[in-house]
């Protein structure tokens, strides 16, 4: 198995997200880019409503402003 295969795995079973999912939204994301506000919001609200977790207006703007000012942690394996 793949360092990527693992890496899908271990956030499938973290998410019940499919790492077809994965790649679609990641495919949009590279077509709007990450600093267009709607495609996130869409995005957020997508992933929420896959994993049954609600995401507070609060909560979703506080994840965009991460995103818009490139915060995000680079090790994307320490966020899981």
């Amino acid at each position: 198995m793949e360092i990527k295969d693992e890496l899908y795995d271990k956030i499938e079973k973290k998410t019940k997200v499919n790492k077809e999912t994965i790649i679609t939204l990641a495919k949009k994301l590279q077509t709007t880019g990450m600093k267009d506000e709607t495609t996130l919001r869409e995005i957020i609200a997508t992933l929420s409503q896959m994993t049954g977790k609600s995401v507070s207006k609060e909560k979703e703007d506080k994840i965009i402003s991460t995103i818009m000012t490139d915060k995000v942690p680079k090790n994307v394996d320490k966020m899981f």
